[in-house]
């Protein structure tokens, strides 16, 4: 049994597939799929689909790389996250990537949820790219970790170096792998997965994007998360059935999710 910790299916070109995309999971044995909110918007979408689907979780919050969009408050994000279906906060962080200049409003608006996180006491779920420092940075001073009484998250997608990892890691953050981990090209990534503690690790598709091998080009779907635990056993040298527990353990202990 798996499970995906991020995806995007209410986005259209998924959205417009549901049925196909359920029947896929089911047949993959993809037991639950945590769709993430990346503006408010859309967010109702997301609720909706979560809502409707008994194995469908859901967040709330806005990407970094979304300039243009209603800026969430702490009150907002509180307010909104206030929903059994809703088990995160994000996704958030910073993108220093596709985005130049003065971006303060981008690391003010990762404070926002970083705050939110820790009053609603529901785990963050962190995008951080080609920002490590800051991402960093800012979640110390906002006290994201559990070492500083905060809810902790995940670090989704993940694509930095062991020290980013290690540094997540310490304050009580999972790390979770997506099809990037599969890419030959992602040499020092894997060498991240393996030294990773399997107890720390997620998986996760991203769809519709970053399809993991064999699927690499095509639209991915929360049904191709078993061919990135494939590759994470083979990495690790460890059984399928012993990752594909343990990821679906962990993200049911962070997301205290029961059902």
């Amino acid at each position: 049994m798996y499970i995906d910790s991020h995806c995007h299916i209410n986005f259209p070109e998924l959205a417009a597939r549901m049925p196909e995309i359920l029947a896929k999971m089911e047949q993959n044995k993809v037991t639950h799929a945590l769709c993430v909110s990346v503006d408010l918007p859309d967010f109702p979408q997301v609720l909706a689909l979560a809502e409707q689907y008994p194995h469908i979780y859901a967040s709330v919050g806005v990407h970094p790389d979304y300039e243009d969009t209603p800026e969430p408050s702490v009150e907002q994000l509180v307010a909104l996250s206030n929903h059994p279906k809703i088990i995160a906060i994000g996704e958030t962080g910073l993108d220093y990537y596709r985005l130049e200049g003065d971006l303060e409003w981008q690391r003010e608006r990762f404070r926002v949820h970083i705050r939110a996180s820790r009053q609603t006491r529901k785990p963050l779920i962190i995008h951080t790219r080609s920002a490590s420092e800051d991402t960093i940075r800012i979640m110390q001073e906002e006290g994201a970790g559990t070492d500083q009484g905060g809810v902790a998250g995940v670090m989704h997608c993940f694509t930095e170096s062991l020290e980013v990892a290690e540094a997540a890691l310490a304050m009580g953050f999972y790390i979770s792998f997506s099809g990037i981990v599969t890419f030959k090209s992602a040499k020092d990534l894997q060498a991240v997965a393996r030294a990773v503690p399997l107890e720390r690790i997620l998986i996760e598709t991203d769809s519709p994007y970053l399809a993991p091998v064999p699927f690499r080009g095509k639209m991915n779907e929360p049904g191709f998360v078993m061919h990135v635990a494939e590759y994470l056993a083979t990495l690790k040298d460890l059984p399928l059935a012993e990752v594909a527990s343990a990821t679906t353990a962990n993200f049911r202990r962070l997301f205290n999710v029961v059902d």
